[in-house]
């Protein structure tokens, strides 16, 4: 063990403060160890066990000393780092690293008895891991007694590449700081673990208590108790009011603390400004989960967010988890649990589809469509205010529910995409989410949802969704008719659709609308109005035996008096047994309706092989191509994450520490400077020349080899390849001085204009890369063609860092004026690979460096035989690091205006 000197205790890092779920799903808190610590960590100290704190430090070691309690409390934050973890206050475990050269430090911890098994034990070590990193230490050792099992575990479970010696009865244990794929998957591991435990606490409660319970048959309170008893909710319900002996049948009691079980879950419903006292009573009896219905918070104004933030800053340091507040509430229809804690009267079916969403009042109309659609739900959450508990907390839970196949989330706001877009790939790689986001084209965002700002394009957020493999959709309607295909029919294996129906205008609408959604429709059956039951079922099993057929469309508009049940009855039991999916427009209805159901197991809602049926074709067929397109991103490859050997990352960073040393505000960098930044990223920029007379522009050329162009250069002539700004072929003094006397006495020439040599690059495609640091979204990259039209017909494709190699294979083929790289009307193809590896640089540069605040490269030309970045520009501004989000958990926290992060 090394002994450290005596240090002097500095301002800690406010950036190394978090809020983190333990392996039980309850919250604690993480933060740099202060002298004020002292006393508290005295006692802390006194409850370990002294087995515990012979492991720690190999001897007995009964008390600490007042030089100890200094030297464990006072360190620097930089060769000497230390994290406590509180949990109400109190300290429940010390972690800490001491550097014994500039490049290792040595790491320890200890851990209170009674909280050992939590998973501490790995969340200080990815803490103290990313310090260290962030201090610029390469490994950390450890000694352990080979004893001390649990320890040792610790080290062994995290990822890292663990070297292991026995000296002196002692395991000496190192390892190299750099976080590999597999430590970041091992954390990500844990965190989903983590969140979802938290959120399966509140869905299984096996105990509730309403607080605010009313006898006022008008009160929430009341219809709280009242939706719980009467959906047969499986555990206890105890009602909390003062100033009443009972309500609704149910003995109250005056506070949490007064009732004699367990209590799980707490409803509260009483006035915003008692909420407070509710969090403290809930905290004293161990309760894991509030639902405030209560309003009054962050959707009120200044002094409701102020509100709400005490009230999250109040959960987090007693360990509980938040849905809302101003929340309708969460329901589970498991038959061993029935919970409806929610101020819906109804019950939804038993289904499996979960469904998140953030407006309360819109959650009622969500619940009533479920229901007549009879789609059938698995777990519903109304989030509210979210300030806490939000999607990528259900998504986490929902990845592992085996009652849950398909999610559904309607997004009112988007506080942090980052994560979602992390957590959502990998849920959607075996579970289809579709999603609707509220204000698209006003990028509005609801009152009580104050998140981050955002300047990205509405083009950028499809971009995200798309990356992710989310199913996104513009109304509500839309997502419950690709809710319906998912949910009952399987997923197709391919884009081709056949049509069987009696009415040849509909067969019509059905192909046209297949085709312009990206459809490959086969000639439809046309069976004409007279058509039975039998004629249907010969025609459909014909369809479906095709190999050709990957999906099937029934159009059956019935005859005068006929309701069509023979039909129905055809068309069920055909769509029981099909392996591919089967959608209709039957009757006209909307929904599932009860003709053309399949039983679910369960004894809920219609089940596997129920056809969904659609008022209009159009609408069939809509869902049915998206569900089409999520089949094919779920069936392929989704791509590695690059790794470039030659990136000098660190290099990097020094640059940017140094200018942003001498421009505390930010600057834009200088030529060399974008030189020096571009080439820690082996990306290879050509030199410019700046020349401010004919004799300067001759010494240029001279100095490039000639071959060269003379370019003016101002933002009005940026990408404009159909202005005379560029004199090309430039191979002598003469020529250069002729160019010059020329080009200084165009018309185009403005007060801002300058002028620059450069090497002549061979004809090409000219592209457009650019990255960007978005307050709401992090790292940005856009990918185009150079010049006016694609900026004004906005030809731009997007991508959210760190991108796979089929991200960026995808970013380029989704322009729509991709054809011009792929041999367009007989030209040459260009060396597509060598802008996938641009991209993916670019892309790497933007995720390590969130100070670069703008990158363009342009033009960049690209030839069949690689790629030329011709120019770039490039800004720093001072930002926070976002590197301890991609490598230490944590929850996330409010945001300046008060509100959370989703």
């Amino acid at each position: 063990m090394t002994e450290a000197p005596d240090t002097v205790d500095l301002h800690p890092v406010p950036e190394w403060e978090a809020d983190v779920l333990l392996r039980d799903g309850r919250v604690a808190q993480l933060r740099p160890i202060v002298s004020a610590d002292s006393e508290e960590f005295i006692a802390f100290y006194a409850r370990v066990s002294e087995e515990s704190k012979y492991f720690r430090f190999f001897a007995p070691y009964p008390t600490l000393s007042a030089r100890d309690v200094r030297r464990f409390t006072e360190v620097d934050h930089d060769q000497r780092v230390a994290f406590v973890v509180t949990l109400h206050g109190r300290i429940i475990a010390v972690g800490r690293y001491d550097a014994t050269s500039p490049a290792e430090a040595e790491v320890a911890f200890l851990v209170e008895d009674a909280h050992q098994g939590r998973g501490i034990g790995q969340l200080l070590l990815e803490h103290l891991a990313q310090a260290g990193r962030e201090r610029g230490l390469e490994r950390f050792h450890a000694e352990v007694l080979p004893s001390n099992n649990r320890m040792l575990q610790v080290f062994r479970e995290m990822g890292y590449s663990l070297t292991a010696e026995l000296a002196d009865g002692v395991q000496q244990l190192t390892f190299p700081l750099d976080a590999t794929d597999t430590s970041v998957g091992v954390m990500r591991a844990r965190e989903q673990r983590a969140e979802a435990a938290s959120i399966a606490r509140i869905f299984d409660a096996r105990s509730i208590a309403v607080v605010g319970a009313s006898r006022r048959q008008d009160s929430i309170g009341q219809a709280m108790v009242r939706n719980l008893v009467l959906g047969d909710y499986s555990g206890a319900v105890y009602a909390v009011n003062s100033s009443a002996e009972a309500v609704s049948g149910l003995p109250a009691y005056a506070t949490v603390q007064d009732i004699p079980g367990e209590v799980d879950v707490a409803i509260v419903a009483v006035p915003a400004e008692s909420v407070t006292d509710v969090v403290l009573d809930c905290a004293a009896k161990g309760v894991h989960g509030l639902v405030v219905i209560s309003a009054g918070f962050a959707e009120e104004g200044a002094e409701g967010r102020k509100r709400q933030r005490g009230l999250l800053g109040l959960c987090r340091s007693y360990g509980l988890r938040l849905i809302g507040p101003n929340c309708l509430g969460v329901i589970n229809t498991a038959p061993q649990v029935q919970l409806n804690a929610s101020l819906s009267p109804a019950m939804p079916p038993q289904g499996r589809v979960g469904f998140f969403c953030q407006s309360g009042a819109l959650g009622t109309a969500i619940l009533e469509t479920v229901s007549r659609r009879g789609l059938g739900l698995s777990t519903f959450v109304s989030a509210g205010n979210r300030a806490d508990v939000s999607g990528n907390d259900l998504l986490q839970f929902w990845q592992e529910d085996d009652s849950t196949e398909v999610v559904l989330l309607y997004l009112e706001s988007i506080g942090n995409p980052r994560k979602f877009s992390r957590i959502a790939r990998r849920v959607a790689a075996t579970k289809p989410i579709v999603a609707v986001k509220s204000g698209r084209s006003t990028q509005g965002v609801p009152v009580g949802h104050t998140v981050r700002r955002s300047s990205a394009p509405q083009a950028a957020v499809d971009a995200m969704f798309r990356q992710a493999g989310v199913i996104q959709v513009d109304t509500l309607d839309e997502m419950f008719d690709v809710a319906q295909v998912l949910a009952h029919q399987p997923l197709p294996r391919g884009n081709r659709v056949a049509i069987v129906g009696n009415s040849d205008a509909m067969a019509l609408l059905v192909a046209d609308a297949g085709s312009a959604a990206g459809l490959e429709v086969l000639k439809p059956v046309s069976l004409g109005a007279s058509a039975d039951a039998e004629d249907f079922e010969a025609a459909i099993e014909n369809a479906l035996a095709n190999p050709l057929v990957d999906a099937l469309v029934v159009v059956y508009i019935p005859p005068l008096n006929t309701t069509g049940e023979e039909v129905a009855n055809v068309l069920a039991a055909i769509g029981e047994q099909s392996d591919k999916p089967i959608v209709s427009t039957f009757l006209g209805s909307e929904g599932v309706p009860e003709l053309l159901r399949v039983p679910d197991v369960a004894g809920g809602s219609a089940g596997r092989g129920s056809v969904p049926s659609y008022s209009a074709p159009e609408s069939a067929v809509r869902a049915l191509a998206r569900v089409v397109n999520y089949a094919e991103w779920a069936s392929r490859e989704h791509g590695d994450f690059a790794h470039f050997d030659d990136i000098r990352a660190g290099d990097a960073r020094a640059l940017i520490d140094q200018v942003l040393e001498l421009a505390p505000r930010g600057a834009v960098l200088s030529t060399e400077q974008v030189h020096a930044l571009l080439d820690c990223y082996g990306i290879d920029m050509w030199t410019w020349i700046n020349v401010h007379d004919a004799d300067e522009a001759v010494a240029a050329g001279e100095q490039l080899g000639w071959d060269v162009v003379l370019k003016a250069g101002s933002e009005h002539l940026r990408a404009r390849p159909d202005l005379a700004h560029i004199w090309r072929a430039i191979h002598s003094a003469d020529d250069m001085r002729r160019a010059w006397e020329e080009m200084s006495r165009w018309s185009g020439v403005r007060a801002d204009t300058r002028f620059y040599v450069q090497r002549t690059v061979n004809d090409g495609v000219p592209l457009a890369l650019s990255a960007s640091e978005d307050g709401l979204f992090g790292p940005l990259v856009a990918f185009g063609l150079s010049g006016a039209p694609s900026e004004l017909l906005g030809d731009r494709t997007y991508g959210i860092p760190p991108l796979t190699d089929v991200d960026v294979s995808t970013m380029v083929t989704d322009l729509r004026a991709a054809p011009l790289l792929f041999g367009y009307r007989g030209s040459e193809p260009v060396d597509v690979p060598a802008i996938h590896d641009l991209l993916l640089r670019v892309a790497a540069l933007k995720d390590d460096l969130p100070e670069v605040s703008e990158l363009d490269l342009e033009p960049v030309v690209v030839r069949p035989d690689g790629v030329t970045v011709l120019s770039a520009r490039a800004k720093v501004v001072p930002t926070q690091d976002r590197r301890g989000e991609w490598y230490t958990r944590r929850l996330n926290s409010p945001t300046p205006l008060g509100d959370t992060l989703a």
